[in-house]
């Protein structure tokens, strides 16, 4: 990947990223009608050091409709830490979203 790419890629993530953490923060579940469509298979490639783990894309409610966040490289927080992936489950209210995080 060239490094426009990269930057450009970095910047959607963080551009996404922070319009999503309004939402988690407050700790607002947001219920959704619309089932999320399923996962994109996505281009993993190298990790940038033995460090860095891969934290995959997930569809997050845009408003109107899903939008998918690309996944990305990540440094883990410690050596033991593992990532769970954020998920979708659907409840008698609609679809809700439980965010991603470091165990």
């Amino acid at each position: 990947m060239n490094t426009k790419v990269m930057v450009a890629t970095i910047l959607v993530v963080a551009t996404l990223g922070l319009a999503w953490a309004p939402v988690a923060e407050a700790g607002v579940r947001v219920f959704v009608r619309v089932a999320p469509p399923p996962l994109r298979v996505e281009a993993i490639g190298v990790a940038p050091s033995a460090n860095h783990l891969w934290v995959g894309g997930f569809w997050r409610w845009g408003g109107r409709e899903h939008v998918w966040v690309p996944g990305h490289w990540t440094v883990r927080p410690s050596s033991g830490a593992t990532w769970v992936p954020g998920h979708w489950k659907k409840t008698s209210r609609g679809w809700v979203f439980t965010e991603g995080h470091w165990r």
